[in-house]
């Protein structure tokens, strides 16, 4: 079971009335749903929540709802925050068996970018998916899905094929390979390449005159004898 453990307080009063009243009471409303069971407006003290969530382990993950000695797994599926002072002003709460398999929005994280050469040679990363729905037990969902930047090249595509993922977690997207991110040739990088081609063409130029310099000298050398 997850670490996470929220302690909630049933709300009497639901809708807009009922949720300015447990914020003004130093709560945040939120509400538990799915199961076979119909949904309870819940509240939880604003400063033990903001605590949990600012742990990481909150938002998209398997954690425990306790009420009074009762407990059972849950995922926090949304919070919504306040545009200017970003405080939390509510949360949904899904109940689930810790062994039901679901399906949830993964962050893509991306790692060893200065291990990518493409980069040095003036590439950028195109990100076309910052996360993935994937279908995965409650109990086994991984922190981000991770993409290892390291050897790729200019031009690149990355794919879903192309990331190291438990065997139990699977997308939602099934019937293609779809793309998460591209490593594009910038204007700087095609520029960079230029250079480069040319001055290995002048290095080679000049090899070859040096070589033919040598030539005539020894030439020379062979008619003064």
């Amino acid at each position: 079971m997850a670490e996470i453990i929220l302690n909630v307080d049933v709300r009497d009063g639901v809708g807009t009335g009922g949720a300015r009243a447990a914020r003004r009471a130093g709560m945040v409303p939120g509400i538990l749903y799915g199961g076979d069971k119909a949904p309870v407006a819940i509240s939880v003290n604003e400063k033990d929540f903001r605590k949990s969530l600012y742990t990481g382990k909150l938002l998209g993950h398997l954690v425990t709802l306790k009420y009074g000695k009762e407990t059972q797994p849950v995922i926090a599926r949304d919070v919504q925050f306040d545009p200017v002072s970003d405080r939390p002003l509510h949360f949904d709460l899904m109940r689930v068996d810790e062994n039901q398999t679901i399906k949830i929005e993964i962050q893509v994280r991306f790692i060893n970018e200065d291990q990518c050469a493409a980069f040095r040679q003036g590439g950028s990363l195109e990100i076309v998916r910052h996360s993935v729905e994937v279908k995965v037990p409650a109990n086994h969902i991984p922190e981000d899905l991770i993409v290892d930047l390291a050897g790729h090249k200019l031009g690149d595509t990355i794919r879903w094929s192309d990331l190291k993922v438990p065997s139990d977690v699977e997308p939602t997207i099934a019937d293609r390979d779809f793309v998460i991110a591209s490593i594009k040739t910038s204007s700087a990088a095609i520029s960079a390449a230029a250079d480069e081609a040319h001055d290995a063409e002048v290095a080679a130029e000049a090899e070859v005159e040096a070589t033919e310099q040598s030539g005539d000298a020894a030439e020379g050398e062979k008619t003064e004898g």
